[in-house]
């Protein structure tokens, strides 16, 4: 760190950066406030999805008890078409969006496959999409979580360490101005008293 400069000059940078300081500081704070809140929206959205996850494995388990029957081959029965991701930019952190998903089911033949296989593969397609969903909401909230880190890091140093190195830099410069200012003048007394001395003798 370079060494403070005890100068008038030096005073008018320290003063100007403590201004600065403390202009953006309060713009910092606001900024992690809302991806605060951004990041437990995010939290929240992941749990209702997480819930809904559960809520249909339940209902799957209860409406089709056959699903336990390996007789019946559901391999390959759902397929994934395509996924198409969008991004969202919230205070500088850009976020995934799940935009479509089309998901495909498989042509069988009726007559080969129970009928209640039509509404596996619907039950299927639903839970594929969900776990998509959670899987883009996981990422949005560690997203979310690094840059409220990065944000509360910034937010200190402004705070914890800019802040409080200029005021006492401005301090330790007025002090040693005014020490500076106070022996000029003694020493300009001192100077006088002698010279008076000088003449009266």
């Amino acid at each position: 760190m370079a060494r403070l400069q005890l100068s008038k000059s030096s005073l008018s940078r320290q003063t100007a950066s403590l201004k600065t300081y403390k202009q953006f500081l309060p713009s910092l704070d606001l900024k992690r406030q809302e991806l605060m809140t951004q990041r437990a929206r995010a939290v929240q959205v992941l749990a209702r999805t997480r819930e809904e996850i559960e809520r249909n494995m339940h209902a799957i388990a209860e409406e089709l008890p056959m699903l336990s029957n390996d007789k019946v081959d559901l391999r390959d029965l759902v397929n994934i078409k395509s996924v198409d991701l969008g991004r969202e930019s919230i205070m500088g952190a850009h976020l995934p969006v799940l935009s479509e998903v089309q998901v495909e089911i498989r042509s069988y033949s009726f007559l080969a496959k129970p009928h209640w296989v039509d509404r596996v593969a619907e039950k299927l397609k639903e839970m594929i999409i969900l776990r998509l969903r959670v899987q883009v909401e996981e990422r949005r909230v560690e997203l979310l979580d690094d840059a409220v880190r990065i944000i509360t890091q910034r937010v200190n140093l402004f705070d914890k360490v800019l802040i409080p190195r200029a005021r006492e830099n401005i301090r330790r410069i007025k002090i040693y101005l005014s020490d500076a200012e106070r022996a000029a003048v003694i020493n300009a007394k001192l100077a006088k008293n002698k010279r008076l001395q000088q003449v009266e003798s």
